[in-house]
């Protein structure tokens, strides 16, 4: 292939990069602290050491740089049953007459159908909700990772998942593989720890549950159960319901949960799709938050001891706050935040303070992202109400509890096939127990899901969506406009900013787009294949406050900031061939305060034009992002975002004055028009009059067939061919020699003849 002079050139300059950064990426990437460099207190790590009592770390060579951020889906309820997302699994479980067969979780999905038969249906669950034409075809959509929650169970079995989760390990090695092959990466969250470390369903154990049947209600003889009023997390300690604060600590759960973070490293270190694991998701907000941070230390230290090139995700336990996380592992590599941000438990609102909202999150993840470091948002949905049916809970709901009416749609069928017991749910039978202290249940074979929204006549300060029906009227019905620009805003939000995202779910059991990744993708809510789209990364414009840039922090070495230079000349000889690579090469000639102006201004306009791409502004742990000083304007608003508000803009609920009086005055010369042909055609006296007018001998001698058909008057083309005197006799005359009748007088009154 012959070379064009440009591409000889950056070709030139790649080897001089590779030449002159190579020995130095080597040599730091390999250096092993001496004894004499180590702080007291500290330990070698590969590519780092370690200071235990501070739970900070020195010497990090950023041997694996955090450069691109994750972008993809959750594999959720298939590892960790929720009833929400799959409920084929749970209709079995319904209308049950003993507590003993009630089951609402994973634990009691085990311990109820007991080990053999909740094996063999779990084995059909595992089958059949993750296949690879999925993973097939959630890589094409364009998302290159996937969150894949696990429990604790399947690597340390205890209690009733002993013999229930036979197995589950081959078919999350057959996924890994099937996402290697895809290009896919894979974070392994821990989603359900021993005891709950957050009460939900989520956590494996809806922990904090009691039966109420016992209190027997007159009119009903269903069980009922109560939980969200006690719910409790034993996971760490125990819980004290009064001070909301735990009286003790539970060491040997946090070493069981250390134990199956070993186990997990051991069996997927060498695997080359898993790049990351998490090690408990969604702590509960009263968990003591520094008893958690020496657990996420020490789960720290044994990833690194085995599988140093993963990255370490911890969750904030629903304190996204920097005066709780700032600081925290210091210094230490490949660490990242994971915060979950839904709008689903929102308080019902217009679509612009969705917008408003979604945006926002830029703001919070910065000033994360500037005290702690990488930020991920593990979770995230298209939902703004909380209508999903189980969404908090097997046949329970939060006080207060979907805050507006839900939109019902038929029941889905089981999608693991039609021996499923219980499934579909039965259409003969209304709501049925257990009830808990909400309610969310199918009824005569419907089941609740998320609202639509409607078209308005003035979206930006109008309120038609506080009368607006559940379910829209086809011709108001603006729910694709909406979630369309609220998918954009929010993956704007994410990718500008943060170190990644990944959506809540992949997919769901019910028709739940709102929820489910390929249902959004199919609505046309979330783009296939190109998260780049200008229209997605200038979506948040109108709602920004300041913009954003990219700069080098303060104080780093020049090796640092070289590996930086060396990323951009690399990535750019790659996709690039501009003069400006061979002009910013020399910048590799450069030291001290020249090397960190010129590597300043590449790093800048390197994210700028890339960040929609997935580049973070990180390049190699130096970046950091800043506030620019300019005020969002007028002149920020894309014109798409605009064509949304006025295409909504332009809907009537009704006609005005007007257009109802046209209506009104174009209905009676209709009506008019079909009554006179009528009585034409039926009514022979009437015809005999209306033939002998100025109009009707005009209609008789007119060449208009259809005309004469239509008003019966087509054997009346001459005059003289019809002699009213023949029909009625000698006409009457007045004393002007005008006729007022034919015959006698009781011919006077023509249209009562037929």
């Amino acid at each position: 292939m012959k070379l064009l002079p440009r591409q000889t050139v950056l070709l030139l300059v790649t080897m001089m990069v590779a030449a002159l950064i190579g020995p130095i990426v080597s040599t730091e990437s390999n250096i092993v602290a001496t004894e004499d460099s180590i702080p007291e207190g500290g330990t070698q790590y590969p590519h780092f050491v370690a200071i235990n009592e501070t739970m900070t770390c020195t010497q990090d060579n950023h041997a694996t740089p955090f450069n691109n951020q994750a972008r993809g889906v959750n594999l959720g309820g298939w590892m960790v049953l929720e009833p929400w997302i799959t409920p084929s699994l749970f209709y079995q479980f319904l209308g049950q007459s003993n507590e003993s067969e009630i089951a609402i979780d994973t634990y009691t999905f085990c311990k109820v159908l007991g080990p053999k038969e909740a094996n063999r249906q779990l084995r059909r669950h595992w089958e059949s909700w993750v296949t690879e034409d999925i993973i097939e075809q959630l890589a094409e959509s364009g998302i290159n990772s996937l969150r894949l929650p696990v429990g604790d169970y399947m690597y340390k079995s205890y209690g009733p998942y002993d013999g229930c989760f036979e197995g589950a390990l081959d078919y999350v090695d057959t996924v890994l593989d099937w996402a290697y092959s895809n290009g896919l990466t894979v974070l392994l969250d821990i989603h359900a720890l021993k005891d709950s470390q957050n009460g939900f369903d989520n956590s494996g154990q809806a922990m904090g549950f009691k039966w109420t049947t016992a209190i027997k209600n007159e009119y009903t003889q269903d069980h009922t159960f109560e939980h969200w009023p006690i719910r409790d997390a034993k996971w760490i300690g125990t819980f004290d319901q009064d001070t909301a604060s735990y009286s003790s600590i539970n060491y040997d759960n946090i070493q069981h949960a250390l134990d199956v973070i070993q186990l997990m490293v051991n069996r997927y270190q060498s695997h080359p799709a898993v790049v990351a694991i998490e090690p408990v998701n969604e702590p509960w907000q009263y968990t003591p938050i520094e008893t958690l941070k020496r657990f996420y230390w020490e789960g720290y230290l044994i990833v690194k001891r085995s599988a140093p090139y993963w990255k370490y995700v911890m969750h904030d336990s629903f304190r996204f706050d920097p005066n709780i996380w700032g600081g925290f592992m210091a210094g230490c590599p490949d660490r990242a935040m994971d915060t979950h941000i839904y709008q689903a438990w929102n308080d019902p609102d217009s679509r612009i303070r969705f917008f408003n909202n979604a945006c926002s999150s830029k703001k919070a993840i910065l000033a994360m992202e500037r005290e702690f470091g990488p930020i991920v948002v593990g979770e995230w949905s298209l939902a703004t109400d909380n209508c999903a049916m189980w969404l908090n809970g097997f046949n329970d709901n939060l006080p207060g509890f979907p805050r507006s009416p839900c939109k019902y749609i038929p029941c889905s069928e089981p999608y693991m096939g039609d021996d499923q017991p219980g499934a579909p749910v039965d259409p003969t039978k209304s709501m049925q127990g257990p009830y808990g202290t909400g309610m969310s249940s199918p009824s005569f074979g419907m089941c609740p899901v998320g609202r639509d929204w409607i078209k308005e006549k003035n979206p930006l300060m109008g309120r038609d969506w506080v009368e607006a029906p559940p379910k829209a009227p086809p011709h108001l019905d603006d729910t694709d406009n909406v979630m369309t620009l609220l998918a954009y805003k929010k993956i704007s939000a994410f990718s500008g900013i943060g170190h990644g995202f990944y959506f809540w779910n992949f997919r769901t059991d019910l028709d739940e787009p709102h929820w489910s990744y390929l249902a959004a993708l199919k609505r046309g809510w979330i783009p296939d294949g190109n998260f780049n789209d200008p229209k997605i990364q200038d979506s948040c414009r109108s709602e920004d406050e300041m913009a954003y840039r990219c700069i080098i922090k303060h104080g780093m070495s020049d090796v640092s900031v070289l590996k930086a230079v060396h990323f951009i000349l690399t990535q750019k000889n790659r996709t690039e061939t501009d003069t400006d690579t061979e002009t910013e090469a020399s910048t590799l000639g450069m030291t001290g305060k020249e090397l960190h102006a010129a590597a300043n201004n590449m790093v800048e306009q390197y994210f700028e034009k890339n960040k929609g791409a997935g580049v973070t502004c990180d390049f190699g742990g130096i970046g950091m992002l800043v506030e620019e000083n300019r005020t969002i304007t007028d002149d920020d608003f894309v014109d798409w975002d605009v064509a949304y508000y006025q295409g909504v803009t332009g809907t009537n609920n009704g006609p005005n004055w007007w257009e109802l009086g046209l209506i009104i005055l174009f209905c009676i010369v209709i009506g008019t028009a079909i009554g006179f042909t009528i009585g034409m055609r039926s009514n022979k006296g009437f015809r005999d009059v209306v033939a002998h007018t100025k109009f009707g001998r005009r209609v008789t001698r007119s060449k208009s067939t259809f005309l004469k058909n239509a008003l019966s008057l087509k054997d009346l083309g001459v005059e003289d061919d019809y002699n009213l005197e023949d029909h009625y006799g000698v006409p009457t005359k007045d004393d002007d020699n005008k006729v007022t009748h034919y015959g006698t007088t009781e011919n006077a009154s023509l249209l009562r003849r037929k």
